[in-house]
């Protein structure tokens, strides 16, 4: 599994830097930033995740977000705390 979120992020780490590449051209040139080009490389890109997406453990992962949720709101509490005292 960590060998299928290894490539479904370098896929979108060159995919957002031909997305970067295209919006400084594109800045450059005086032209719209949001133009069908860009528009076209996202929805290629979620196209590409929707088979790494569907084999991750969904159940884990909505676990493990929610523990670090309440360990967030822990530590803002205690911050809050000492900062009041």
């Amino acid at each position: 599994m960590p060998s299928l979120t290894a490539d479904f992020l370098a896929v979108f780490a060159l995919i957002c830097a031909v997305a970067a590449a295209l919006m400084i051209r594109l800045r450059r040139s005086g032209q719209v930033v949001f133009n069908g080009g860009i528009l076209l490389a996202l929805g290629l890109a979620i196209a590409c995740a929707l088979p790494i997406l569907s084999h991750l453990p969904w159940a884990e992962l909505a676990e493990e977000a929610s523990d670090q949720a309440v360990a967030a709101a822990q530590l803002l509490y205690a911050a809050y705390v000492i900062l009041t005292l």
